[in-house]
């Protein structure tokens, strides 16, 4: 968490209200935070992301709300492109991401790996992220549903944060990214030049994982990997002249019936 805080001030053009939320704190979390200038939420035991989220997001006093784990590490002016294009888009109905470079291979076609820059802090060779962030030409992607990313505050408060049937978190990106679907969102767009690095998985791995796909699908009466897929067409090369629908075809109505089997 330290090193991920330390790389917001070092490396935003901006200058940003921190809000941590800490979860139990039993490591001496809770005695640092307290002798920081940063603004905390606290909870006595593992509240989730759900939970936590919307605590922090509750002591937010800006326009928009940036969600970041602790294990991320933010490369320079990672926030500048962020908020030129939202200068760009000159209303509130987008959900932005930055782009996460991982260690190693996954399924996620929005990440960018592998390029493994360390594992764990004592390994994490910093330098050598700057350099390979600063000369990256990554391309901007469809599909934008987790962190870090950006919403304004008014969409935030409309849907009401992050679900808390989801707790302690697992499936609760793509339920809050359709609820901004509802409200009439389309611009789901990640920045290929907006990186941050992500040591994966250091946080989630310590909380049990709700059964958050099968939430989903009661919930929306689809699956999350048709949403992921087939309509926020997350991993995929952004164009501006194809815009995100929803269709409502075979492969909606097999997802359909998944969830009606869940």
């Amino acid at each position: 968490m330290k090193l991920c805080i330390r790389s917001i001030e070092q490396n935003s053009a901006f200058k940003h209200q921190i809000i941590v939320h800490v979860n139990e704190g039993s490591d001496g979390t809770l005695e640092w935070i307290k002798n920081t200038p940063y603004d905390y939420t606290y909870s006595r035991e593992n509240a989730g992301v759900c939970y936590a989220v919307n605590a922090a997001a509750a002591l937010s006093k800006t326009d928009y709300i940036v969600y970041f784990n602790d294990d991320m590490y933010a490369c320079k002016d990672w926030d500048t492109i962020l908020w030129n294009a939202i200068q760009q888009r000159g209303d509130m109905y987008f959900y932005y991401s930055a782009t996460m470079i991982e260690p190693e291979a996954g399924t996620n076609k929005a990440v960018y790996a592998p390029f493994d820059f360390g594992r764990d802090t004592e390994q994490f060779n910093e330098a050598a992220l700057l350099q390979f962030a600063a000369q990256s030409t990554h391309q901007d992607w469809y599909g934008s549903c987790w962190p870090p990313s950006i919403v304004h505050k008014k969409l935030w408060e409309k849907v009401g944060g992050y679900s808390t049937e989801f707790s302690p978190g697992f499936y609760s990106d793509p339920d809050f990214a359709m609820k901004l679907w509802q409200l009439g969102v389309r611009d789901f767009r990640g920045f290929g030049k907006s990186l941050v690095y992500h040591f994966k998985c250091k946080s989630t791995g310590r909380v049990w994982r709700n059964n958050g796909r099968n939430t989903f699908m009661k919930k929306w009466k689809f699956t999350a990997s048709y949403f992921y897929t087939h309509v926020l067409k997350m991993g995929e090369a952004y164009r501006a002249d194809v815009p995100l629908t929803f269709r409502k075809g075979l492969v909606y109505y097999v997802s359909h019936i998944k969830s009606l089997l869940a």
